[in-house]
């Protein structure tokens, strides 16, 4: 199998190898949340939930993604690699499991959690993992990872309500998620794990908590990925009130998803040729706000160029905002850790999107002032994006007093 494979093929094969391993994982982090969202008018029929319970099944998984981030080192010390993977891929299959089961708002949501608490332990753990085991292509199976994650979540919004339907059971549309989940498992069960290592003082993530530089970083992911939730969450009930089929709805989430795959596999390919990123996240943000403001003023007349738009630039600065992070530290471990905490509060913030998006819905009776916040957070991180010029690499070393040649890579 694939441990088989790691010691006896040559270095071209065991790298394809992982990046089909790498693709199987990634494809398992978004259904869980992506199914939701065009049956949400079903559950909450079904279940009588309000629209900020209804919130919850996607603010708790995010901020799991955010919490477990923040114990990263923790969880690379006791779990490891191999098991951390591994437990987060079981978390995910029993939360899709047991959807197909239950049919109280309280218990969904805790389907919701467990799900969360395994994407965020697999989250946590493959930036390291790509950083290791792709040397000098880090952009590139960043993009690969990237998009295969963004993918995994457009099929499922496409597919879920489909098969509800078919089924006449919104049930079914959920639970199906857990069968890529126990293929994803045995898989992993076959490859050649990484010990649990403990991290040595410069490594934890504690290290970065009094630096300014880490702190910008995960403001600016946060900030520039949180209309990715918000979108997740809302955008299928926002069209479903303009008149749209729970189908089409999602099948426009779906079509976002196409171009974010897109975006997440072609701008790492360009940023893998040059080490300057402020270009590539000024037109990604770009795209972001075009297709945020179209959706705000003209929702029914463009919506597929408006979704197309906004897919791009998430797509983009999904991926482009993790290799920035990675950029600054050359140590796998290290530049793991940072993504971890870049990705824990960066997270952190993404969860208050959906939470504020079903408030403001409540309070006004429409998402008009979803996207508009949306449009505000994009605009700031437009203005924030000059601040990343590889010269500023540096500052994320926190023994550092100039700019050493060794602090940061390209």
């Amino acid at each position: 199998m694939l441990s088989h494979l790691s010691r006896n093929a040559g270095p071209g094969l065991r790298t394809c190898a992982w990046v089909g391993v790498l693709v199987i994982l990634a494809l398992n982090l978004r259904p869980s949340l992506t199914s939701v969202s065009p049956l949400l008018n079903d559950i909450r029929s079904s279940v009588g939930m309000g629209f900020q319970m209804a919130g919850l099944l996607t603010t708790l998984p995010v901020v799991c993604m955010g919490l477990v981030g923040l114990l990263s080192a923790q969880v690379e010390s006791r779990l490891g690699e191999g098991r951390g993977i591994a437990l987060g891929l079981l978390c995910i299959l029993l939360a899709c499991a047991v959807r197909g089961l239950i049919d109280h708002s309280l218990l969904l949501v805790c389907s919701a959690l467990l799900g969360g608490l395994g994407i965020a332990l697999i989250q946590v753990l493959v930036p390291g993992l790509i950083k290791r085991r792709f040397v000098g292509h880090v952009a590139l199976a960043m993009g690969i990872y990237s998009a295969a994650l963004m993918g995994g979540g457009g099929l499922a919004a496409w597919f879920s309500p489909r098969l509800a339907s078919a089924f006449g059971d919104w049930h079914v549309g959920l639970a199906v998620w857990a069968l890529p989940a126990v293929l994803a498992l045995l898989l992993w069960l076959q490859t050649p794990w990484r010990a649990a290592q403990a991290l040595s003082a410069d490594q934890r993530l504690s290290r970065f908590i009094r630096n300014k530089r880490a702190w910008t970083l995960a403001l600016y992911f946060g900030f520039s990925n949180c209309g990715y939730m918000a979108v997740v969450a809302w955008l299928p009930a926002y069209y479903q009130h303009l008149g749209w089929s729970s189908q089409n709805s999602g099948a426009l989430l779906a079509w976002m998803t196409l171009f974010q795959v897109l975006a997440a596999l072609g701008m790492p390919a360009l940023a893998q040729r040059m080490r300057e990123r402020r270009g590539l996240l000024s037109v990604s943000l770009l795209s972001q706000l075009l297709g945020f403001s179209g959706l705000l003023l003209a929702p029914q007349q463009a919506a597929l160029v408006w979704m197309a738009l906004i897919g791009f630039g998430l797509g983009a600065c999904f991926a482009l905002s993790l290799i920035l992070s990675l950029d600054h530290l050359q140590a796998p471990q290290a530049a793991g850790q940072l993504a971890a905490f870049v990705q824990g509060f960066g997270f952190l913030i993404n969860a208050l999107a959906p939470a504020v998006g079903g408030l403001l819905r409540e309070l006004t009776g429409s998402f008009a002032a979803t996207w508009l916040l949306m449009v505000v957070c994009i605009t700031l991180m437009l203005a924030l994006t000059q601040r990343f010029s590889p010269a500023s690499y540096w500052r994320i070393n926190t023994n550092a007093q100039q700019p050493p040649s060794t602090a940061a890579c390209g």
